[in-house]
């Protein structure tokens, strides 16, 4: 089949299309609707079905291969490897579902997973979705300030934590930051359930704290069935960085978002049951829910959660895990290939990696230096693909399970079956030729596996990221992009405040909030700036209050890794007296990252006061 086909039917008769792609996964209770979009922007999708995550995970796949491997745990970090076939996967989901269920955790409860990339991890979220919790992940790199502002909006029953992750050999206590954000916040959980690693000691709250080993052994032997649920009620929240210092708590469906990563397991992925998918992500972040955890389990695959680094206790790790397991599928990050390129070339080389038929990658654009030398070393096709938190999978890609396209270099591909993507000129609204730079919108409906809403704030939903045209409601991904004449996009960059770090989308707006307060900062203007390792890093331009106070650099630097965690800490903080500003007082943004990166800052008539650009191009400098 062509792909143009296959995709046209997606948008022209898309309520047809996605009662097919439906029946790849198993349900309860037929729907009774496609699609209900009676209340635009949104979106209800296959109306009144019952189904579940975890079942459609786990369970259905127990009496056709239960006794091959569904999740395989390495921690490069601990020196632990543990392989669970899908029954063992059940038993254990199901021993968390009853702790949970002890504990007072019912349907719609919220519970907040803070945990290192450990197998107790996967079967926290797996039990929520088998009863009918409602999860929330927090990166477990993530500072207290960050934590709390998570928990005060999701205001879990119960959060479960654990001693410690642990990087590069270093563990990274977890405990203290969870009590310090639970003392910020005003939402209390009854319980906290802890995993005990051994790594770090960990003091206990009495009556509330409760320890997972023991709890877990009066357990042992629990059978808990799936709770049904229908399509259209919450899965889980995850939280993603804006514009503003709040947060927003992306909310997802059950249904939708169980069809939407069957149907990409299928077509983009093209994963077949038996086989070995690794994702080289964190749990907390939404590749970590749809390609470590849920996609490939729904596809029947293993899946494998590795803690460490790309390049410990060697670079050819990963490489040794493909061998190993027979890796047929991985999906990673230009920024990871891109610190492999820098390492000894044998590491790479002295692993089979034969089993190996697609690399997948994605978080942040795909530099042409790093697409040729993967592929050179690899022998197998790397396919590029463009999408958010928001959107769950993929929005640009190139669906190889259907059509054998070719990929473009520097492109992440063509529009996805049911995304209606659209580029929009931001000056008058009208839809942009070939070539013609525009904002990357997608018309509404939004399809299966997207948000639902901003979670408890359907309002903000809709003010950030809905726009009317016309008779048309159109969602705005916030990022620049060009088509060419053959349909392919290129992303060239936000429209907005967020930058991209290593794939990881910060809000430049909280780390100015953290570090202004710093006691002796005034004002701050932080940019995202082009990086040749993680593709953009946080710059820094603080004004202090007192200028002959001895305040440095680190000083700065430790705040925003005490508020937001290391993930957020600038590359590196400049000190000034003045920031460039319009007349009417708005901070030239881009001008500033325009200079960071050697570009003309462009049109400065509205500057307030040019010598503060030339104080910005002077301090970069030194």
């Amino acid at each position: 089949m062509k792909y143009a086909d296959f995709y046209q039917r997606s948008v022209v008769t898309p309520e047809e299309f996605w009662r097919d792609e439906a029946a790849l996964i198993d349900w309860n209770t037929p729907f009774t609707q496609v699609l209900d979009y009676s209340q635009p922007p949104f979106a209800r999708w296959f109306v009144g079905g019952r189904t579940n995550l975890c079942h459609n995970a786990v369970d259905r796949w127990c009496s056709a291969q239960g006794d091959k491997p569904a999740l395989i745990a390495i921690s490069t970090e601990t020196n632990t490897e543990r392989s669970y076939s899908f029954n063992e996967l059940r038993a254990e989901v199901q021993r968390w579902a009853a702790m949970m269920q002890s504990l007072g955790v019912r349907k719609g409860d919220r519970v907040l997973i803070y945990m290192p990339m450990i197998a107790e991890a996967a079967f926290a979220m797996l039990a929520c979705a088998r009863i009918g919790a409602v999860h929330s992940v927090v990166f477990g790199g993530f500072a207290a300030n960050s934590l709390a502002s998570r928990i005060e909006d999701a205001k879990p029953v119960l959060i479960v934590s654990a001693d410690a992750g642990s990087r590069n050999g270093k563990a990274i206590p977890y405990k203290p930051l969870l009590d310090e954000a639970i003392a910020l916040s005003s939402s209390k959980p009854a319980r906290v359930l802890l995993v005990d690693r051994g790594l770090a000691p960990m003091s206990r709250v009495e009556g509330r704290d409760v320890d997972y080993a023991a709890l877990r052994a009066s357990h042992l032997a629990a059978q808990v069935p799936v709770t049904w649920l229908e399509s259209n009620e919450p899965s889980y929240i995850l939280y993603t960085s804006g514009t503003t210092g709040k947060p927003k708590g992306v909310q997802r469906d059950v249904g939708g978002y169980a069809v939407a990563l069957a149907a990409s397991m299928k077509h983009n992925f093209c994963g077949k049951a038996g086989e070995t998918f690794f994702a080289t992500s964190d749990i907390g972040w939404v590749v970590g829910h749809s390609y470590i955890v849920y996609g490939p389990l729904i596809a029947g695959m293993a899946t494998i959660m590795y803690e460490g680094l790309p390049i410990s206790p060697d670079p050819g790790i990963w490489w040794s895990i493909v061998e190993k397991y027979k890796v047929t599928r991985m999906f990673s990050a230009p920024t990871a290939i891109r610190v492999l390129r820098k390492q000894p070339p044998e590491f790479m080389r002295k692993h089979d990696k034969s089993s190996l038929k697609a690399l997948y990658l994605a978080g942040e654009p795909l530099d042409e230096t790093t697409s040729s030398w993967i592929a050179g070393e690899l022998g197998v096709p790397i396919i590029d693909n463009y999408w958010q938190t928001e959107t769950g999978w993929p929005i640009l890609s190139i669906a190889k399970g259907i059509e054998d396209a070719p990929t473009r270099l520097g492109s992440p591909g063509v529009a996805m079956y049911g995304y209606k993507v659209k580029l929009v000129n931001e000056t008058t609204g009208a839809e942009c030729a070939a070539n013609e730079k525009g904002v990357v919108m997608i018309e509404g409906p939004l399809p299966p596996g997207c948000m639902q809403t901003v979670y408890g704030n359907d309002q903000r939903f809709v003010d950030t990221y809905w726009t009317r045209h016309g008779d048309k409601m159109l969602y705005s991904t916030f990022d620049w992009g060009v088509r060419d004449a053959d349909g392919y996009y290129f992303i060239l960059g936000r429209t907005d405040d967020v930058i991209n770090v290593a794939g990881h989308r910060l809000g430049t707006r909280e780390i100015e909030e953290s570090i202004t307060s710093h006691p002796n900062v005034s004002e701050v203007a932080v940019v995202g700036v082009e990086d040749k390792v993680k593709g953009q890093v946080a710059v820094a331009f603080a004004i202090l209050k007192d200028a002959s106070a001895a305040t440095n650099e680190q000083d700065i630097m430790s705040v925003v890794d005490r508020q937001l965690g290391a993930v957020a800490r600038p590359a590196r903080v400049y000190f000034v007296t003045q920031l460039p500003k319009t007349r009417s007082g708005k901070l030239l943004r881009r001008s500033i990252q325009a200079i960071c990166e050697g570009r003309n800052p462009g049109d400065l008539t509205s500057i307030e006061d040019p010598s503060s650009l030339r104080q910005i191009e002077q301090v970069l400098q030194k």
